[in-house]
């Protein structure tokens, strides 16, 4: 019986991960004003046996923490042992606006259109360039890991463009019912790493500056997925999972005054053309206008403070080639399948 062939070292900032050993990083990113370094920590599981290296990573925005979890929880369940290829796990990219709560940066730039960053740039433009070249380049997949924006949540689902074959795969992999098929944005991470060849797939789930259980169980449950199709992890999966759905478009509705809203939709509700979504009044409670729904779909997407000004976006709709019917059904089971297993986890752990 021929034996397995073994998995070389790995090589990230100058020095060497031997197969089957787990190191964590400091990545210097940045200064404070007092000259104390700003580092990003990272960790490398390093498996026994070859195959993909793959980077999970969160927290580009600063304030979106589910990732931050999920990617904590990842490293948890993995062992080195058992794993072919390389993990690269980053919980906390823009340590920056982590610490500030923040999404930005203090240059109140995105980290995430400032990449691929450069070294003469500003301060989100030096972190990018850091992130990207240090780690992202020497990645063959990536899965980044994201939120809704402050006051806003995100019904768990894959964004990715669907026209790379590879990207396609790990999409569908990951399991949540809906991917929605989504050009490349310029300066983002998902953009420049597929300029340089390596699919990349965001995850969005949640909101900002909030631990949403449901979220962070399929994200966890959706990185293994995606592991075990690029055969980094053994063993089958245990549940079988519907083919995901994909979004054939997707559009932000917007308030038409200024008031306070009471939602009558929640996420994953299948909704119809003209339905009333939400009803935006005057604090007296004289006026009121219906917040309709301007197709068929699914709500993938809604503000969740009451207050909003005319122009704020309040819903965000998905529109699919499928009957909204088996959507809605597809978001149900999963939803209720993501609970049982997140129940079962924390009982492993109250047993641990």
């Amino acid at each position: 019986m021929a034996r397995a062939k073994k998995n070389p070292p790995f090589t990230l900032l100058g020095e060497q991960v031997a197969p089957g050993e787990r190191r964590v990083f400091e990545l210097e990113a940045a200064k404070l004003y007092t000259h104390s370094p700003l580092t990003i920590n990272l960790e490398v599981v390093n498996g026994v046996e070859p195959g993909p290296t793959l980077l999970i990573c969160a927290a580009i925005h600063g304030d979106e923490l589910n990732g931050v979890e999920i990617v904590r929880q990842t490293l948890a369940k993995v062992d080195v042992a058992k794993l072919r290829g390389t993990l690269i796990a980053v919980p906390v990219v823009n340590v920056f606006g982590f610490i500030h709560k923040s999404r930005y940066l203090p240059d109140r730039r995105d980290l995430n259109r400032s990449f691929p960053g450069s070294i003469r740039g500003s301060v989100a433009g030096r972190m990018a360039n850091t992130f990207f070249n240090e780690v992202a380049v020497h990645c063959s997949h990536i899965i980044d890991l994201h939120t809704g924006a402050l006051h806003r949540t995100n019904l768990p689902q894959i964004r990715a463009d669907l026209s790379n074959d590879e990207t396609a795969k790990i999409a569908n992999a990951f399991g949540t019912p809906a991917v929605i098929n989504a050009s490349l944005r310029n300066g983002s991470l998902r953009s420049e790493a597929a300029a340089r060849g390596i699919p990349v797939i965001t995850y969005e789930a949640g909101e900002a500056l909030r631990f949403d259980p449901i979220a962070i169980a399929a994200g966890v449950q959706g990185v293994e997925n995606v592991m075990r199709k690029l055969r980094m992890l053994r063993g089958k999966r245990v549940r079988k999972q519907a083919e995901p759905v994909i979004a054939s478009a997707t559009s932000w509705i917007r308030a038409e005054t200024d008031g306070i809203i009471r939602a009558q939709v929640s996420l994953g509700e299948r909704v119809r053309q003209g339905q009333v979504l939400a009803y935006i009044n005057s604090p007296l409670g004289d006026t009121e206008c219906a917040v309709l729904a301007p197709r068929s779909g699914i709500v993938i997407g809604q503000q969740t403070l009451p207050l909003v000004n005319e122009g704020d976006a309040v819903f965000h709709l998905a529109y699919f080639a499928h009957a909204n019917a088996i959507v809605e059904q597809q978001l149900e089971t999963f939803i209720d399948e993501i609970s049982d297993m997140d129940d079962e986890l924390k009982t492993a752990e109250l047993n641990n």
